[in-house]
């Protein structure tokens, strides 16, 4: 007898499997089937335009609150479409025309006045200028921010320049790698900055000739020549232009890099226009800094590529610093073959 009562159990839970499928079924589809403009009303109260003028003036209510724990955020953060207008209207303009406007200017410059040449005949005497340490820092820190310059460039008017021409999926990962190559090398560039300026900062104190040196413009204005030592007074103010607002752009870059130091949405907004506006005006600056040391000045190059300068560029830009080492010139021969010169130590390189 019990085994028939099993038997008989046994047909019943399919049969109970598929009713309780079929209510659980019905029970969803009835609320789908509900009036939407009900539902609405009754999960959220109604908003008229005097609780939206609320909301946006900033006004922390119940009603206004996130899910974060202790929030003091509001519903619409205003200060974020002030920081996309002040980007849009003031800063991406800015930068168009500092770097446009130095491209044009060294342009007329170069077509007007030429190459600055050196006064007379090379005496094939070489001076050592920089040691292979300040050159090896100086062209990476160079390389570094000709990347970081041209990724942040593409992060500001990429989307204007490069989607209409190869589309959504070209540019797309165009921005990609410039955004990981921007955050990832930019701290790299901070530090590197920093121990170079450190290294060349006992070259770069102010004296009373660089006054001189900027009223007649570094040699342009009248004939006579202007007195400069280890460094004029144009790289003085290159110096300390990195000095301040390169690093205003490093530690500003830190705080848009790390997240997570504690720092509130308005504090990486305002470091994102002061990292803007800085990288912007460097680059503006860093391409006449790259002018002057290539095609603008005959022989400047040489000192940061082969350490070493001509003596009658040394006489022409720096003639302090040419009268203090001109003792310890060699003959270009000697470099030429690898023969060390008489005083290759840093101090005798970089005495001014």
């Amino acid at each position: 007898m019990s085994y028939f009562i099993d038997r008989r159990l046994l047909w019943r839970l399919p049969l109970l499997t598929l009713l309780f499928a079929v209510g659980l079924a019905f029970s969803q589809a009835v609320p789908a089937q509900a009036d939407p403009d009900r539902e609405a009303s009754l999960a959220v109260p109604a908003l008229d335009a005097d609780t939206w003028r609320q909301v946006r003036s900033g006004e922390i209510g119940p009603n206004f609150r996130d899910s974060r724990a202790d929030s003091t955020y509001n519903l619409v953060n205003a200060s974020g479409e002030n920081w996309r207008q002040l980007r849009n209207r003031w800063v991406s303009p800015f930068g168009l025309i500092a770097i446009g406007g130095m491209i044009v200017v060294i342009a007329l410059f170069y077509l007007i006045i030429g190459r600055k040449d050196l006064s007379g005949p090379r005496t094939g005497r070489k001076l050592l200028r920089w040691p292979l340490l300040v050159r090896s820092i100086h062209w990476t820190v160079a390389t570094l921010f000709i990347v970081l310059a041209l990724t942040g460039l593409n992060l500001l008017y990429g989307k204007f320049v490069f989607r209409p021409l190869f589309g959504d999926a070209v540019w797309g990962a165009m921005i990609s790698a410039s955004k990981v190559s921007h955050n990832y090398l930019g701290p790299l560039f901070g530090i590197l900055l920093i121990v170079l300026l450190a290294r060349v900062l006992k070259h770069n104190w102010p004296k009373k000739h660089d006054l001189e040196w900027f009223k007649k413009g570094g040699g342009m204005v009248g004939k006579a020549h202007v007195d400069a030592g280890f460094a004029n007074g144009g790289e003085k103010a290159w110096f300390w232009l990195l000095a301040t607002v390169g690093l205003v752009v490093v530690v500003s870059g830190f705080v848009l890099d790390f997240p997570n130091y504690g720092q509130g949405r308005d504090t990486m907004q305002w470091a994102n226009i002061l990292h803007a506006v800085g990288a912007l005006g460097l680059t503006a600056v860093a391409v006449g800094h790259i002018y002057i040391g290539t095609i603008g000045s005959e022989g400047s190059l040489e000192g940061m590529t082969t350490g070493y300068v001509d003596e009658t560029w040394a006489k022409d830009h720096h003639n302090l610093w040419y009268e203090e080492v001109k003792d310890q010139a060699v003959p270009e021969q000697e470099l030429s073959v690898g023969r060390p010169p008489p005083d290759d130590s840093e101090e005798a390189a970089t005495r001014s």
